[in-house]
């Protein structure tokens, strides 16, 4: 997409469009400080829906919302760890053990995705969503794999399918690392605060990536570098910046059943919708 058809756009659609992906970005930072999911899962087919509008390349599409939206993750994740760290809900121990293999599936799933392109991400996220939103529809929180996540040699492989899945994703990692914890005993509090800490070690090596992977793609939309859009970050990451203490004060408050319930419909809608686009 060229500066030419950016500008043949009428002003007033481009302002609507900028709101809303605007208010998906506060939607997003609420979902990350509530549930420590990374608003990743709300911002990646809120981006794609956008960069649809603006007809971009559609091989260039989920790339695109993908790099976009792990670049927005980083300050999200920040601020959304600090605030549960006032909270003292923070387990650094388990953070710190499963940095280092995290990391790893990072770079993995980046290059992955560069191997697979912007359809089989579709399919990534699609089945990724689906099978979340399943969890948190029919799983019980007391399910449990184990009484204790693991801090040794066990981290390795639970951290880098975290960081592979969730690049592949364009998520923080909190989405898979909730998930995780929870069947290894941690309590759903203790699980989402650490988990969004998970949201900047991912996120930043994740958006890199991703600006590799498409440095030297031609037709990007004005004001990117590769695959991630500074046009979309500039209007996502204020709002995400303002909403995620807001989300991490309600984890403390609300009913996480019916929570869990309204994010499993929406996955599973957003799983539908993704699986749509890529077999049209």
């Amino acid at each position: 997409m060229s500066i030419d058809t950016l500008a043949a756009t009428p002003v007033s659609e481009l302002l609507i469009l900028a709101l809303l992906v605007s208010l998906s970005g506060a939607i997003a930072g609420v979902i990350a400080g509530m549930l420590g999911v990374g608003g990743g899962i709300v911002l990646v087919p809120v981006l794609f829906q956008a960069f649809t509008f603006l007809q971009i390349d559609e091989a260039l599409r989920m790339p695109l919302a993908v790099g976009t939206s792990l670049a927005t993750i980083i300050p999200t994740s920040i601020r959304s760890t600090i605030s549960h760290h006032k909270l003292g809900s923070v387990d650094w121990q388990l953070l710190r053990a499963w940095s280092a293999p995290t990391i790893l599936g990072v770079v993995v799933g980046a290059w992955a995705a560069s191997i697979i392109g912007g359809h089989g991400l579709k399919l990534a996220f699609a089945i990724g969503a689906a099978c979340l939103g399943l969890f948190m529809l029919l799983g019980k929180e007391e399910w449990r794999l184990a009484d204790q996540a693991p801090l040794g040699l066990g981290a390795w492989p639970l951290g880098a399918l975290n960081g592979g899945l969730s690049v592949l994703m364009g998520i923080g990692g909190g989405t898979f690392g909730v998930l995780m914890m929870t069947l290894c005993g941690a309590t759903m509090h203790r699980a989402v605060a650490t988990a969004a800490g998970f949201g900047a070690i991912i996120a930043i090596p994740g958006s890199i990536g991703m600006m590799i992977n498409g440095w030297d793609a031609s037709a990007l939309p004005p004001f990117s570098l590769g695959y991630v859009n500074l046009v979309g970050v500039a209007l996502i990451v204020p709002s995400t910046l303002l909403s995620a203490p807001v989300g991490a004060r309600l984890a403390h408050r609300l009913s996480r059943s019916a929570l869990r319930r309204a994010f499993g419909l929406f996955l599973c809608l957003t799983a539908l919708r993704m699986s749509w686009a890529y077999f049209a």
